[in-house]
């Protein structure tokens, strides 16, 4: 066993390693105080959870909408790709719809997303979540209410240039007499398309106001107002659903009126193979939803700010018909289009 003493260093390497320590550490410290002010910005952005940041996206779907499990699965893909924690809830009345974005707010949330179907509703909401320092982005509905609601950003179709979209394909196919199908009334997006295309649609446009949570009751009334005036020969949908439905109430009326629609799912697409349904327009939702999260936590990571805060992020129109469905088909079987 050694019990020799261990050498001893020099004077002169014992102040070269005093100074290489001190000069570590200053360095240390210039980096280090950065880097804290990094992490310290990078956990609060996180959210105090498990340094999971959580966002709350808020819709105005209603219960069984397939539109809106688009929406949902392009949040979650996004969340999961950021390590987000997040919350769907949605309600279709505007009031509830409110009360939600305020029960976010009050469980401090790192960000909401949130529709403007009724932008006058989020108004006090979206001001409460702002005094909190809460980010909130739009998403699907309100684009011409998200800045002066005080939202970051907006995330989706320019409704009034789909429908004017829509207005000249009619022209395109020598439609002369136009139904609009709306199913929410108020809805100011669902209005700004029925209003687009009586803007550019050289025939006639009426609108038809439906109980869209009763499809029963949309049939019914799709029907009554074929059999009632037998010139209508388009009908325009604002939903997949209703265009799928608008289908049987041609054939109930024995109508000759083809039908044409906004929006998208995989029973749409195999109507427009088919050739049931003329063409859809697409805005994309499942891009709406990923966008609208993923913004979030750009914003909180990196301080980014899609559009500058001053324009909105298009995600649509794009016109599906039998030409080109078969691009999009694939995507709609895994429930993504």
């Amino acid at each position: 066993m050694n019990t020799s003493s261990p050498p001893r260093a020099s004077s002169g390497s014992i102040r070269v390693a005093v100074l290489a320590g001190a000069l570590c550490l200053l360095l240390a410290g210039c980096s280090g105080s950065g880097d804290a002010r990094l992490d310290a910005d990078t956990d609060a952005a996180a959210g105090a959870s498990g340094g999971s940041m959580r966002v709350a996206l808020i819709t105005h779907g209603g219960k069984g909408d397939a539109f809106w499990d688009l929406v949902q699965k392009g949040a979650r893909a996004a969340a999961a790709k950021d390590g987000i924690d997040l919350t769907y809830v949605s309600d279709s009345d505007s009031v509830r719809q409110a009360q939600l974005v305020q029960d976010a707010v009050r469980d401090k949330v790192d960000g909401i997303a949130v529709t403007l179907a009724k932008p006058q509703a989020m108004k006090g909401p979206v001001a409460e979540a702002r005094a909190a320092g809460i980010p909130v982005v739009g998403l699907n509905s309100g684009i011409d209410a998200w800045k002066s609601a005080g939202l970051l950003e907006y995330f989706g179709q320019d409704e009034s240039l789909a429908g004017r979209a829509v207005g000249d394909k009619l022209d395109e196919i020598r439609a002369k007499h136009a139904l609009c199908v709306i199913h929410e009334r108020g809805n100011v997006a669902l209005e700004a398309r029925c209003a687009g295309v009586k803007k550019t649609f050289a025939g006639q446009t009426e609108n038809l106001y439906v109980e869209g949570t009763d499809p029963s009751a949309v049939q019914a009334a799709v029907t009554a107002q074929l059999r009632q005036d037998p010139t209508i020969d388009e009908v325009v949908t604002l939903g997949a659903q209703f265009a799928l439905t608008a289908v049987k109430s041609v054939q109930a009326a024995g109508s000759r009126a083809k039908v044409a629609t906004f929006d998208l799912d995989k029973d749409l697409v195999r109507a427009v193979e088919n050739g049931q349904v003329q063409f859809a327009v697409d805005q994309q939702p499942y891009l709406q939803g990923y966008l609208a999260v993923d913004a979030l936590w750009l914003y909180r990571t990196n301080g980014n700010v899609s559009g500058g805060g001053v324009a909105p992020v298009l995600t649509g129109p794009a016109f599906v018909t039998r030409t080109n469905v078969a691009s999009v088909a694939k995507f709609a079987a895994a429930g993504t289009r």
